[in-house]
């Protein structure tokens, strides 16, 4: 009885055996549910990449295409459709029929917009001047310790692009004085704070995904166009705040007591960007003035928030 039991066991292992060696060698088996689990749980040795993330959503960016003028744009004076209390300070000055100036609350910080389209100029004489939204802030006299300080945060949206290095780019703001003996525009420029588009690369080729900051800045009084040097300051990338401040005003030489110096000093994201004005003796006044300026190819958006003025006066 034993010897029976002993030879029925060991049947069944042959059996046993035969099975499995005849199973694991047929085709297209489908794998045990331990072999499904380790499929999963191991990392795939070549990764199939992500595809590019979805761009940002800028909730107060125009997008799209867009005619020059809009009804929501025109405006009667470069001063009438200014909000009743604008975020922003300053006087406004509006020569855009493509949109007036709007303000957008995002992430707790109110936003003041300014957007314009080349040819939108509706107030000068057409082939004149650029379009322009600024808003103009009180003027300081030439006397040593007199001076004009802005702050201010910015972001850039988009900028002017109209083929070349001279005609491309946006100013987001500026210093102004005028000066004895005649010479240039009665209103001149002094500095002009200049960005530039810089596009991607890839499936972002056609994109201002960043923007170079130039500064602008006179030769000579009275000078423009080859009277000016344009010099690079730094990039910041589309829709990043980035803290502005501007102080423009006379000060005594310290090397000759006789003498005053008329600087312009800017401090862009907490980088400074110190000059002096060229033949101080000349200058009469300081002023800035702030908000989106030239676009001569394209569409321009930039953003103010926390803006203040200060104004000494000696």
């Amino acid at each position: 009885m034993k010897k029976s039991v002993f030879n029925l066991k060991l049947a069944s292992v042959a059996t046993l055996v035969v099975f499995v060696l005849f199973f694991s060698c047929q085709p297209d088996e489908a794998p045990s549910l331990g072999e499904l689990e380790q499929e999963i749980i191991d990392p795939d040795p070549d990764p199939i990449p992500d595809p590019e993330p979805d761009p940002e959503v800028i909730v107060d960016e125009d997008t799209g295409s867009y005619t020059t003028c809009n009804p929501d744009g025109e405006n009667a004076t470069r001063t009438s459709n200014d909000l009743p209390n604008p975020v922003n300070v300053g006087t406004i000055d509006d020569r855009s029929c493509y949109a007036n100036y709007k303000e957008a609350e995002i992430d707790g910080i109110t936003w003041g917009i300014y957007n314009i389209t080349a040819g939108s100029n509706n107030q000068d004489a057409a082939n004149t001047l650029q379009p322009r939204i600024e808003r103009s802030l009180p003027v300081a006299n030439s006397n040593i310790g007199s001076s004009v300080k802005f702050t201010g945060d910015f972001r850039i949206l988009e900028v002017g692009d109209a083929g070349s290095f001279g005609q491309d780019g946006t100013y987001i703001a500026q210093a102004k004085g005028q000066h004895t003996g005649g010479g240039g525009s009665p209103d001149p420029a002094i500095c002009l704070y200049r960005a530039h588009p810089v596009y991607g690369t890839g499936s972002n080729a056609d994109k201002q995904v960043a923007f170079d900051i130039y500064a602008e800045r006179i030769l000579e009084r009275g000078g423009s166009g080859s009277g000016r040097e344009v010099v690079l300051l730094r990039r910041v990338n589309k829709n990043e705040i980035t803290s502005f401040v501007l102080e423009v005003g006379f000060r005594q030489d310290p090397n000759d007591a006789s003498k005053k110096i008329h600087y312009c000093n800017a401090t862009i994201g907490g980088q400074a960007f110190n000059w002096n004005i060229p033949s101080p003796e000349r200058g009469t006044q300081s002023k800035i003035r702030y908000g989106v300026y030239r676009v001569r190819g394209g569409r321009a958006q930039i953003r103010w928030a926390n803006t203040t003025h200060d104004r000494v006066q000696n």
